[in-house]
């Protein structure tokens, strides 16, 4: 397979597919609900509107998904659900959303940005323990339902988690994931377990006492000055270490929290963390068709 991507700067990259002062793909994704008819218990919030300002939403009642389609000539069959941060008050939703899907896409992976409903908003009725493991593991329901539809392989669904986006992933990563046999609606019968998870800078929320050998294959990334979330990094390396399931993970001197992708940084080191993640997927055969095999 060609690593053509290697050559091809983010800051590059984003330039291309945005637009000017926006932070919005020229393409516009396909945006599916989670739930058709609402979230389950408060179906009439559906049609409440989201906030949205400059780099955030918030008001998230209706949660979905927004589907950005790897080009078919670069296309390896792989997908990943984007969890951006925000620390459960809003979706950092452009700079750990939008532009991480189009770095997925431009190694041929389809990516997925979740809206997930907001715990910590101020006068939310959401909850932490609940929700957040619903909205994530139907996200990952809805996409394996659609393999066909987007060419893409059930058992490479990964999921990629910026700060309280890692908190997301961690809600459904350690968790069985089998769906419910018996369920009245077929996407619920699927699995709503990630195949691989990519954690940048993740809170600690979640972060298990122990890992088992069931837990996801793992990216761990954070800056080593960072006063919330580097913890989670060397606690999880530990964890996984004696668990003797894959893990790789970078800590960087600097960087502290939120840096993104990290083409705004003044740090050569951030500005380049993307390529760990694309080396670590082409290393792990994540890229290709029928060769990715967790150990």
């Amino acid at each position: 397979m060609s690593k053509s991507y290697t050559q091809f700067p983010l800051a590059a990259l984003l330039a291309t597919f945005l637009l000017p002062f926006t932070g919005r793909s020229q393409t516009k994704p396909l945006v599916l609900p989670l739930w058709q008819n609402g979230a389950p218990g408060f179906e009439s919030r559906k049609n409440e509107p989201e906030e949205a300002k400059e780099y955030w939403v918030k008001n998230i009642h209706n949660p979905s998904i927004a589907v950005y389609l790897a080009p078919k000539e670069k296309a390896t069959g792989a997908a990943v659900v984007v969890c951006p941060g925000g620390g459960h008050r809003l979706l950092v939703y452009n700079a750990e959303g939008v532009e991480p899907a189009l770095f997925l896409n431009s190694i041929g992976v389809t990516a997925i940005v979740l809206k997930y409903r907001l715990a910590r908003e101020e006068n939310s009725p959401y909850s932490l323990d609940k929700h957040l493991e619903q909205d994530a593991h139907r996200a990952l329901r809805l996409v394996r339902s659609h393999a066909k539809d987007w060419n893409i392989d059930t058992a490479r669904v990964g999921m990629l988690g910026f700060s309280a986006g890692g908190e997301t992933v961690a809600a459904v990563a350690y968790a069985s994931g089998s769906g419910d046999l018996k369920a009245a609606d077929p996407i619920d019968r699927l699995n709503g377990k990630p195949n691989f998870q990519m954690l940048i800078y993740p809170g600690p929320l979640g972060i298990p006492d122990s890992v088992g050998n069931d837990a996801p294959p793992t990216f761990l990334l954070a800056a080593n000055n960072d006063p919330c979330c580097a913890e989670p990094v060397v606690k999880l390396i530990d964890r996984y270490r004696k668990a003797k399931v894959p893990v790789e993970a970078h800590l960087y001197a600097q960087g502290s929290h939120g840096f993104n992708m990290g083409q705004r940084s003044k740090l050569n080191s951030l500005k380049t963390w993307s390529q760990r993640v694309a080396d670590w997927l082409e290393d792990n055969n994540i890229l290709h068709p029928g060769k990715y095999k967790p150990e």
